[in-house]
């Protein structure tokens, strides 16, 4: 949707009141008037013209205004060309031309602080605030792209203008209009409106604004409705959806796509990385089975290292994430410390891959360079890699994608479902469910909902 063509606001306007034409001067003439009526106007200046309404003079008020207009805006000779006694413009007000005495031009007013001007300052102050990976994907990423009118395409690689930016754009009512048809999905939106609105509040407290009204507050300001989440639902048609079989407002597509892979389909795949013929493939096998012994996240496999594995203790402490978005440790996603208990499969896992010169700092999961894993890299040996040559498009497969043409394994899922195929392996297998909750940093009205409502007539021990 292309920017809606806005015309300015006329400086003078005319207008009527108890059918008597007047005049109304915007507050940058208020200079002017302080030296004809000998006092600032308190706000906009209004003047009678003494003209009764009628269609003649209404056409003779509105080409007068016009002309004052283009007057006064000569920034150079306009108290020439000015004639306050209004005559020159056929009609006749109290001034005389020797009340004119304005040696100076009158000032034009500052221009209003454009949206990117406003979002930059704000996230100068905002980042300490924010997680790094939040700060550089959504706030200086998509929140970002949006203000300026870009969609990612993630086939292409590319951004591409929608025609819809707010960037350069003066602050005012408008931009809302704009921001609301951009392409983002809507979770995106109203946070993005959210941010907008304290930035915008930001900017009101140090005086850097005009306005009085902050127009992102009514849609930025929106709270949702609590409701009972254990309540049943009806759709339009009548269904009736019981509280586990309602979509959840997650935003990662991933952590909302809860299904898993058997315990069979999870033995195949780990198999399928052992065995692979490909030094990547083979040198992330202990990886991929980490995350199927665990259910932690990529991020926090990537980040460990061997002095977080507690061999004394039979622990795992997982406390920071790597991500590789930014190229850095982080906290987790839930900024909280884990103590994984470790069971004989897992514990034989990592005493087989430890070297025997390990470092306590050293990093647990490592590529065959030595450096950290990140996700888009386990994504292409997983899934796979296209080429494009000219014309022709190449792909390789991954792993699993290969698994799935072989018809070994049933469907496709990413690597994110390493950790929903452990959490629902050990919620059907009887497990104490705040436990799990506890080492997988998932909360329980969550396993129930997802984990174990998501097939019914799963059988119980299927670990």
């Amino acid at each position: 949707m292309q920017a809606k063509n806005i015309a300015p606001k006329p400086l003078v306007s005319v207008y009527a009141e108890k059918g008597v034409l007047a005049f109304r001067f915007s507050s940058k003439y208020n200079p002017l008037f302080e030296i004809l009526d000998g006092k600032a106007p308190t706000k906009q200046k209004t003047m009678g013209l003494g003209l009764r309404e009628s269609a003649d003079n209404w056409k003779l008020a509105q080409s007068a205004a016009l002309r004052i207009e283009r007057d006064l805006s000569d920034s150079e000779n306009w108290q020439i060309l000015f004639d306050p006694t209004f005559v020159k413009y056929g009609l006749a007000v109290k001034y005389t031309s020797a009340a004119l005495k304005l040696a100076a031009p009158i000032p034009e007013p500052e221009p209003e602080i454009t949206v990117g001007a406003m979002w930059e300052d704000y996230l100068l102050w905002k980042q300490p605030q924010l997680e790094p990976t939040t700060y550089q994907i959504s706030f200086n990423g998509t929140f970002k792209n949006a203000l300026k009118g870009l969609v990612w395409d993630k086939k292409t690689h590319t951004a591409t203008d929608s025609k819809n930016a707010v960037w350069d754009l003066p602050l005012c009512s408008s931009v809302t209009d704009l921001i609301k048809t951009h392409p983002i999905g809507a979770s995106n939106k109203k946070k993005l409106f959210s941010a907008l609105s304290e930035a915008f509040t930001r900017l009101q407290s140090q005086g850097k604004t005009k306005l009085t009204v902050n127009p992102f507050v009514i849609v930025g300001g929106v709270t949702e409705n609590k409701t009972d989440k254990y309540k049943s639902t009806v759709d339009v048609d009548g269904t009736i959806r019981l509280w586990y079989e309602v979509q959840d407002t997650e935003t990662n597509a991933e952590e909302r796509d809860r299904r898993a892979f058997t315990k069979v389909e999870r033995d195949i795949i780990i198999k399928a990385f052992y065995g692979s013929d490909k030094p990547g493939q083979l040198q992330a096998a202990p990886l991929v089975e980490f995350l199927f012994l665990t259910g932690c996240r990529s991020g926090e496999a990537f980040a460990l290292t061997w002095n977080n594995i507690k061999f004394d203790h039979n622990q795992i402490v997982i406390y920071k994430s790597y991500a590789g978005s930014i190229k850095q440790v982080k906290a987790t996603k839930n900024s909280d410390t884990r103590l994984f208990l470790m069971y004989p499969k897992l514990r034989d896992l990592l005493l087989r891959i430890k070297p025997d010169n390990a470092q306590p700092n050293d990093l647990v999961f490592t590529k065959l360079n030595g450096k950290s894993w990140d996700s888009v890299e386990i994504q292409v040996l997983w899934n796979g890699r296209t080429v494009t040559m000219g014309e022709t498009e190449y792909h390789y497969p991954g792993v699993v994608t290969r698994l799935v043409t072989d018809g070994l394994i049933s469907c496709y899922l990413s690597p994110h479902h390493a950790r929903h195929t452990f959490i629902t392996l050990q919620a059907r297998s009887g497990v104490d469910l705040v436990m799990l909750s506890g080492i997988c940093s998932v909360n329980v009205d969550t396993i129930m909902k997802h984990y174990l409502e998501h097939d019914k007539l799963a059988l119980p021990n299927d670990i």
